[in-house]
C-alpha cells in the first residue's frame, strides 16, 4: 500500500471505521533513524494504528521500532511480503523469507526495543523467476519460516496467501497471478496455536470476510479498501453491529479536515485523491471521481472542488446510508 495509506487516508478510513486497525505505508528503516523521522512518523487520530516497518538491519530496525513506538504507533511490523523490484534492490521485503534466521533476527531485536507487540506480514513462499508454468507452492518452506520466526518470539502473522514471484511480474500483477492457497493459511494456524494469525489476499466482499473469520483470527484488506472503503462501514455492521453515519456525513467530516490541513500548509492533492472511491456503486460516482480527478491538481484548488463534484455529480441528493 506504499504511496496510498498516508496520514490522511487513514483519518477518512477512521471515519468510516472506528474498529479497524490501521497500518501506515511501509517505512524503510534507514529513513527514519539516518532522515527526518519526525516528518515520517507524523499521525493524527488513527489509533489503533501499526507502523509498517521495511529493512534488514536487526539493530536498525530495532532503532527504527522504538521511534515508531515513542510517536504513539500501537504495534510495529516488519513486512516481509512486498515483491517490488525496488524493495529487493535494498534486500527486504519478500526476498526475506529465503534468509528466516536473519527475518528471526530482526523480529527478537525489534522485540527488545520495545513495548508494543512486533509482528510479521509475510507471504506463503517465494519463487525467483515468473514463467508460464505454474510455480509449485511448499508447505514445509513456509512451515519452517514460521516456526523458525516463531521461536524468535514473534507471536502474530499476517499472511498474504500467495506466493511472491520476485521476477517477471509487475507488483500489481504479484496480487493476482499467483494462485491463492488459503489452505496454507489454515493449516499453519493449526500446527501454532498460541499465535495469531491474519488472512490477506482476495478479499472483496463481506461474505469472504465473514467466512475466512469463521476459520481465522483476522482479516487484512488492502486495495478493496482504496477502491471500495465503504466496504469497512458494512463490515462495522457485520462484525460490530455499529452502524456508521451516511456518506455526505463522513464527507463533510473529512472536508473540515482537509480545511485544517491546508491551514497548516498541506497539499491539497493529497488529500482530495482518498475521496475517489468513496461514493462507489453510487449513481453520479463516476462524475464525482471525474471531476476532482480533472481539477484537483489546479494551483487554486481547495475544498470548494469538492462542493462542485457534488453539485455536478447529483451524488448529494441521494440518501446514501453506509454498512447498508
Amino acid at each position: 500500500m506504499m504511496g496510498y495509506t498516508d496520514r490522511h487516508y487513514r483519518k477518512l478510513l477512521r471515519l468510516i471505521s472506528p474498529n479497524a486497525v490501521l497500518y501506515t505505508e511501509m517505512v524503510v528503516a534507514s529513513a527514519l533513524t539516518v532522515g527526518n523521522a519526525t516528518s515520517l512518523l507524523t499521525h493524527g487520530d488513527d489509533a489503533p494504528c501499526v507502523l509498517q516497518l521495511g529493512g534488514n538491519d536487526p539493530r536498525e530496525l530495532a532503532q527504527a521500532a522504538k521511534l515508531g513506538e515513542a510517536a504513539g504507533y500501537q504495534a510495529i511490523n516488519l513486512n516481509v511480503g512486498c515483491p517490488s523490484d525496488r524493495v529487493q534492490s535494498g534486500t527486504f521485503g519478500a526476498c526475506l523469507m529465503a534468509q528466516p534466521a536473519l527475518v528471526a533476527d530482526c523480529i527478537a531485536a525489534m522485540q527488545d526495543a520495545v513495548t508494543v507487540p512486533v509482528t510479521v506480514k509475510t507471504r506463503i513462499g517465494i519463487a525467483e523467476r515468473h514463467a508460464n508454468h505454474e510455480h509449485p507452492e511448499d508447505f514445509e518452506f513456509f512451515r519452517h519460516f514460521v516456526e523458525t520466526v516463531h521461536a524468535a518470539g514473534c507471536r502474530t502473522f499476517i499472511i498474504h496467501a500467495r506466493k511472491a514471484i520476485l521476477s517477471g511480474l509487475s507488483p500489481r500483477e504479484n496480487r493476482e497471478i499467483p494462485p491463492l492457497r488459503y489452505d496454507f493459511v489454515y493449516r499453519i494456524r493449526e500446527a501454532f496455536t498460541d499465535a495469531t494469525f491474519i488472512l490477506n489476499g482476495g478479499l472483496k466482499t463481506v461474505d469472504a470476510v465473514t467466512d475466512a473469520l469463521s476459520r481465522v483470527d483476522g482479516v487484512m484488506l488492502g486495495r478493496i479498501a482504496c477502491s471500495n472503503p465503504l466496504m469497512l462501514a458494512d463490515l462495522e455492521v457485520e462484525i460490530f453491529q455499529n452502524r456508521m453515519a451516511d456518506r455526505l456525513s463522513i464527507l463533510a467530516d473529512y472536508r473540515d479536515y482537509i480545511d485544517q490541513q491546508m491551514h497548516e500548509g498541506e497539499n491539497f492533492r493529497h488529500m482530495v485523491r482518498h475521496l475517489l472511491g468513496l461514493f462507489n456503486g453510487c449513481t453520479g460516482a463516476r462524475a464525482f471521481r471525474r471531476h476532482l480527478s480533472e481539477h484537483m491538481t489546479r494551483d487554486d484548488a481547495g475544498s470548494s472542488l469538492i462542493d462542485d463534484a457534488l453539485q455536478i455529480s447529483g451524488v448529494h441528493r441521494q440518501a446514501i446510508p453506509t454498512g447498508t
